[in-house]
C-alpha cells in the first residue's frame, strides 16, 4: 500500500511517499515559501540503494499549484516513483487542531472537513492550510482515501483536572474552551519510541519537543496526562518567535494602557516574541552564533528558554509523582548538545546526570546520553512524524 503524507503550513508542504507496511520511504520533499516568487521545492527520490536529490527555484502562487507540482514530480518520467496519482491508496493529512470532536484518526468526510474548518478560530495559522491541502490533495489523488491524523488526537487521554481552566463553566460547555496540546504525533511517535527502546511501557516521560515550536508532555503508562500548550499553539515554552506562558495582565496592558488592539497583540506574542522579541533572531543556531559574541540579549534569552523548561520538568514530574526517562526531539533537541546541557545541568535533585561524551557524540538514531550514575534516563529520539502519520492511516484501512 502506498500512503502519500502531506504536512500543509501556511507556506509550505511538507511529504513523504511509504510504502506500508514496511513503512519504507520511496520519497520525501519539502516545498518552501508558497506565494513567493523564489519558493523552492526539494525532492528525494529512491534509485535502487540510495536517494537521489532534485532542487528547484521558482514561483509557486498557492498551495494548489505546490501541490500539483509535487504529484508532477512522483510521475515524472526520470524522476518519479509512480507511473500516476492513481498508484497512492491513501493520503494522509496532519491536520493540527481537531478540538474534542477527533479522539482517533478519520477517513475524511465532508461532515470532517466542516469540523476543520469550525476549528479555524483555535487554529488559524494551521487548520486553514490543512483543510486546503485536503482539498486539493482530493482532486489530484482521486482514487485515494484521505485520513485525518489531528495533532490534538494524543491529548484526549488527559484527566479534566489537567485540561480545565479556572473559568465560568459555560465557556467549556459552549465554546470548548480548554488546554488541548499540540505536537501530539511528535510526542506520540518519540514516546513510543522510548517505550520500545527500553521495553517497558510502566514508564513516567517527560518528552522536550523543541523547534521553531516548542512544547513538553507529560506522558505516563504510554498516556499523555499534561502537555505545555494550551487552547492554541502559542502556551508553555518560549519558542523562535512565540512569548509562551505570559502574565494575562501584559495583555490587559498592552491593549489599555499602550493601545494594541487584540490583532495586535495576537501578531506580537505569536510571530515577535520569543527568541526574535528577546534577542533579534528566532533560530537557535543564530542565537548561539550571538551568544559566541557574548551578546548579552542572546545569553538571557537562552537562559530563559532553558529555565522554562526546567520548570516545566519539575511541575510534570510533581504532576506524575515521579520521573523515569526524559526524551529530547526535534531540530535543536536532536541536534543541540549546548541546549540539552544547559537544560539537564544542576538537575541533581531529580536524579539527571548527563554523560558529555554521549551528548556531544555524532552517533544518529535513537540514543542514551545520561551517565551511568543517573536515575533518570536520557534520551535523544529523533522525531518522525510522516511516519507515524503513515502507521496510523495504514492501521486505519487494514
Amino acid at each position: 500500500m502506498k500512503v502519500l503524507v502531506i504536512n500543509s503550513g501556511s507556506s509550505s508542504i511538507k511529504y513523504q511517499l511509504f510504502e506500508m507496511p514496511e513503512g519504507k520511504v520511496v520519497c520525501s520533499g519539502l516545498l518552501e515559501r508558497i506565494g513567493m516568487e523564489s519558493s523552492v521545492l526539494s525532492y528525494k527520490y529512491l534509485r535502487g540503494e540510495e536517494f537521489l536529490e532534485y532542487k528547484t527555484t521558482h514561483g509557486i502562487a498557492d498551495h494548489a499549484q505546490g501541490l500539483k507540482e509535487v504529484a508532477a514530480l512522483l510521475t515524472d518520467k526520470e524522476k518519479g516513483v509512480i507511473d500516476n496519482p492513481e498508484d497512492i491508496a491513501v493520503v494522509g493529512h496532519r491536520a493540527v487542531h481537531g478540538g474534542e470532536k477527533f479522539a482517533d484518526t478519520v477517513l475524511i468526510t465532508e461532515h470532517v472537513k466542516e469540523e476543520i474548518k469550525n476549528l479555524f478560530s483555535l487554529a488559524p495559522l494551521h487548520n486553514p492550510p490543512n483543510h486546503l491541502g485536503i482539498e486539493v490533495a482530493e482532486t489530484i489523488f482521486t482514487k485515494a482515501k484521505q485520513v485525518a491524523v489531528f495533532d490534538t488526537a494524543f491529548y484526549q487521554t488527559m484527566p479534566e483536572v489537567a485540561y480545565r481552566f479556572a473559568i465560568p463553566n459555560e465557556l467549556y460547555v459552549k465554546h470548548g474552551i480548554r488546554a488541548y496540546g499540540f505536537h501530539g504525533t511528535s510526542h506520540k511517535y518519540v514516546s513510543e519510541q522510548a517505550i520500545g527502546f527500553y521495553k517497558n511501557i510502566h514508564q513516567k516521560i517527560v518528552s522536550i519537543h523543541l523547534g521553531n515550536g516548542c512544547s513538553m508532555s507529560a506522558i505516563a503508562e504510554g498516556k499523555c496526562v499534561d502537555t505545555s500548550m494550551g487552547l492554541g499553539p502559542m502556551n508553555g515554552l518560549i519558542m523562535g518567535t512565540r512569548s509562551g506562558d505570559i502574565d494575562q495582565s501584559v495583555i490587559f496592558y498592552l491593549i489599555k494602557q499602550l493601545g494594541y488592539t487584540p490583532d495586535e497583540v495576537s501578531d506580537l506574542l505569536n510571530k515577535k516574541s520569543g527568541l526574535l522579541g528577546l534577542a533579534g533572531v528566532s533560530d537557535m543556531r543564530d542565537l548561539k552564533e550571538l551568544i559566541a559574541k557574548e551578546d548579552k540579549h542572546a545569553i538571557l534569552a537562552h537562559q530563559l528558554y532553558v529555565y522554562r523548561i526546567k520548570k516545566y520538568i519539575g511541575y510534570f514530574a510533581a504532576v506524575m509523582n515521579g520521573l523515569d526517562t526524559i526524551i529530547f526531539t526535534a531540530g535543536v533537541g536532536e541536534n543541540d548538545p549546548f541546549t540539552r546541557e544547559r537544560i539537564c545541568d544542576n538537575m541533581s535533585f531529580f536524579g539527571i546526570e548527563l554523560d558529555q561524551t554521549k551528548n556531544t557524540g555524532k552517533e544518529r538514531g535513537i540514543r542514551e546520553i545520561n551517565s551511568t550514575e543517573s536515575k533518570v534516563k536520557v534520551l535523544v529520539v529523533p522525531t518522525n512524524e510522516e511516519k507515524e502519520i503513515a502507521e496510523q492511516c495504514f492501521q486505519l484501512l487494514i
